[in-house]
Formats: structure tokens, C-alpha cells, sequence
């Protein structure tokens, strides 16, 4: 049997990990539970993280899990907003399971404290938002991936300091998806242009013309990468 104290992670945060490495100190903003930290550590995928969240309380299952598995001594907790908590220099930073909006609020408010870091980013919503303030941040993604847990599809992206301006297409797909082309984009593409279609019926429904034309776009944009990926 294996060690009950060993930490397995879902195939949403496993990617994660993955697309972080290794590094001295990683900070996981709004780290919740914990689990991913607590695997890192065990894995010797980083030698401290730095775990944060907006309130005490919110911290309070991480510290509960940390404790429990004797990492203490290599994990340091803050209390803050965004990436105001971060206090020392990290190497990766991890922003996962908010929307996209609030993660480029986090981005912009924060853009000091992050430094030079690696960012490993998954937005649950409004991914091309995000994708558009990496770039006037001084970011530029460097993977992509798409991640099936049970029903859900997940992004996953990785962004490096440096310069990019995407296009409306890069900003809905993503740069590095449309350059793979992944199998796994396969069923994103399919949800996303079910969700763009359902979007564009409610605009013409109620005469929204201001959302007519661009969910006309992006739903165009999903049916290429979908007869793309169907070749």
C-alpha cells in the first residue's frame, strides 16, 4: 500500500506541477487546500513555497495539511491580495481555479512583486482576456495545454517576461494550442463553440449589437480550429 501521507493530485493540478518544474521557491496564489504546494514539496519539485491567500481563515486548510504532513519548516504562509502577499523572490508563480478577469487583476496590480517569475496560470473563464493583459504586462506564453478531468476541460498556461502581441485568434485559442494543434483541443474546441453559438443566439434574441458581430467571430474562429482538428 502506498503512504497515506503522500499527496496524488487531480490531472488539472498534476498539469500544473508539471508545467511549473522545478525551482528553489514557488508561490501559489489563493492556495486553498494546499495540495499542490504539499506535492511539490514531497516531490522535491521545489525546495520552499510560498502559500497565499486573501483572508486567514482561507489559509487555514493549507496550514491544517502542512502541518499534518511535517512540511512546515520549508513552507511560509502570507495573508494578501493578489501577488501583494508575495514577499520574497520566487521563481514560479502559480495563479490557478479563478476567472480569467480576476487573475488579470492580479497580474496588473502585482506586476512588481512578481518579478521575473514564471507564471503557470488556469483561468476557469474569459481565457483570451487573460491572454491579452499577459501581453501588456510584458509576458509571453510559452505552453499551452488542455486538460480533460472528468467532464470539465481546463486550460493550463504557461507564460515567461517577454514580449508578444497575439492576435484576436491567439487571444481566443491561445498561441501555442494553435501552433500544436493537441488531440486534447479537440472537445475544448467543441465546448466553445457550443457556448459562443448558445451566446450569439442571445445577442440577436435581444437585439445586442454590440456582441452580435464579435461572437460571430469567435464562433467562426472555433469551427476553423475544429475542421482543423477533424482533418
Amino acid at each position: 500500500m502506498g503512504d497515506r501521507n503522500s499527496i496524488a493530485l487531480d490531472p488539472r493540478l498534476s498539469m500544473v506541477a508539471r508545467l511549473v518544474g522545478t525551482c528553489d521557491c514557488y508561490a501559489d496564489i489563493g492556495c486553498d487546500h494546499g495540495r499542490l504546494g504539499a506535492f511539490m514539496l514531497q516531490n522535491s519539485l521545489c525546495k520552499r513555497a510560498l502559500l497565499t491567500d486573501i483572508s486567514e481563515p482561507s489559509l487555514a486548510k493549507a496550514r491544517a495539511l502542512i502541518g499534518r504532513l511535517g512540511l512546515e519548516d520549508r513552507v511560509a504562509f502570507r495573508v494578501g491580495d493578489g501577488a501583494l502577499a508575495i514577499d520574497e523572490p520566487v521563481q514560479a508563480t502559480v495563479i490557478a481555479g479563478m476567472g480569467g478577469s480576476t487573475i488579470a487583476e492580479i497580474l496588473r496590480n502585482g506586476r512588481e512583486r512578481l518579478g521575473k517569475a514564471r507564471l503557470v496560470l488556469q483561468p476557469n473563464v474569459a481565457a483570451p482576456e487573460l491572454r491579452e493583459t499577459l501581453s501588456e504586462t510584458g509576458y509571453a506564453i510559452v505552453d499551452e495545454r488542455v486538460v480533460q478531468d472528468g467532464r470539465r476541460c481546463y486550460v493550463i498556461i504557461a507564460a515567461e517576461p517577454g514580449k508578444a502581441d497575439y492576435g484576436l485568434k491567439e487571444r481566443i485559442v491561445g498561441p501555442i494550442l494553435l501552433e500544436r494543434m493537441p488531440d486534447e483541443l479537440l472537445p475544448y474546441a467543441r465546448f466553445r463553440l457550443r457556448v459562443a453559438k448558445k451566446a450569439l443566439s442571445g445577442a440577436l434574441a435581444s437585439g445586442d449589437d454590440g456582441q452580435i458581430a464579435p461572437l460571430e467571430q469567435e464562433a467562426a474562429i472555433w469551427e476553423e480550429v475544429l475542421a482543423c482538428l477533424l482533418r
